[in-house]
């Protein structure tokens, strides 16, 4: 049976701080956008290692916190995930992609060229830990996997926006190689690469818009 201790870490605010510090980090995120053309200049460590103790805190099925990231700044390394992706990418372009999904993505101006990998200074490479692998040879199962690496994932690119670096997730199909290049044992599969850095000098955005929050929102409140 699990200790409990009360919870000294809460901050209450007044209610009208509440809502204007919720719509300031509305605002700001609001901001973000993903982008495909990174400068070179270098970023500190400790940003990237602030904003991945702030993914690390994320919730998750029965705490089992079923994530692994691992952290590339390595020149080489990034050249040999370059080459690994672009393959998968052709793949994907030429062959995989039925004619609608190439239509969808048409607009984001994607294609199989993925220099980011190479120029950006740090790219971080979320795995999803399946099941955790014991000293004894057997294996203890993780729960909710996908949502807590994605509600992790989430947080990590919230935090890195914070600071102020642009971010880019990017997925090539399949990841396989990914575990390999960076040896990660087999009860993980990638769940992403996470590019981050400063924009380039001549960093464009599509015009594309969210959809409105009516759209996205249902508010089911008591009848007055």
């Amino acid at each position: 049976m699990s200790e409990f201790r009360g919870w000294s870490e809460y901050r209450s605010y007044p209610e009208g701080e509440m809502i204007e510090r919720a719509a300031a980090f509305a605002d700001d995120m609001v901001r973000r956008r993903s982008i495909r053309d990174f400068s070179e200049q270098p970023v500190p460590k400790a940003i990237i290692e602030s904003a991945l103790r702030a993914a690390a805190s994320a919730p998750s099925g029965a705490n089992r916190q079923p994530w692994h990231f691992s952290v590339v700044s390595d020149p080489q390394l990034k050249k040999k995930i370059r080459t690994a992706a672009e393959t998968e990418e052709r793949e994907f372009y030429q062959r995989r992609a039925s004619e609608t999904w190439l239509a969808d993505l048409a607009p984001l101006g994607t294609d199989a060229e993925k220099p980011f990998l190479e120029t950006a200074p740090w790219l971080i490479v979320v795995f999803a830990e399946r099941f955790e692998q014991l000293e004894s040879g057997g294996q203890h199962k993780n729960y909710y996997v996908a949502e807590s690496v994605g509600i992790a994932t989430g947080i990590l690119i919230s935090a890195l926006h914070r600071a102020g670096l642009a971010t880019l997730t990017h997925t090539p199909s399949p990841m396989r190689f990914l575990r390999d290049l960076l040896g990660r044992p087999r009860s993980e599969r990638a769940f992403l690469i996470l590019v981050t850095g400063y924009p380039g000098p001549h960093a464009q955005v599509p015009d594309i818009r969210r959809k409105p929050l009516g759209d996205v929102v249902s508010w089911l409140e008591p009848e007055m």
